[in-house]
């Protein structure tokens, strides 16, 4: 590996748009391993790799834990067939989560805008009557 193919903690905070708190917090996690020269992280291809997974899984809502099995289930193996199963399997499941959510947040909106065209009248009355008492 040479030189260029490490990046500091700001050229991984400008190329992936995070705080280097946010970099800080996936190391402290245990879902990325930069290189330590003192002071100094150093990030290399593989980091790069994995914190744009973690990115994206978190994008996708899946949580830090699940996105550590994940990781880790290619380093222990070496190969994508499981991870790709295994996350597979969990974006089904953020999918169908993520569509109830959908469902429930169409449904409310509805509700509340239903509720605000019912208050209309109302609060066109209070209105009035404030701006009437103001002036007095």
């Amino acid at each position: 590996m040479t030189a260029n193919d490490l990046l500091t903690i700001r050229d991984m905070c400008d190329a992936f748009d995070v705080t280097p708190r946010t970099l800080r917090f996936y190391e402290a996690k245990e879902l990325i391993f930069p290189k330590r020269e003192g002071t100094k992280r150093l990030y290399n291809r593989r980091d790069r790799a994995r914190l744009k997974l973690i990115l994206r899984g978190k994008r996708f809502g899946f949580s830090l834990e699940d996105i550590r099995q994940l990781l880790d289930m290619y380093d222990l193996e070496g190969s994508e067939r499981s991870q790709y199963l295994r996350t597979y399997a969990l974006a089904q499941e953020r999918l169908v989560q993520m569509e109830q959510q959908r469902d429930e947040l169409t449904e409310a909106i509805a509700e509340l805008k239903t509720e605000l065209a019912g208050g209309a009248d109302m609060f066109q009355t209070y209105s009035a009557e404030n701006k009437t008492q103001s002036a007095a």
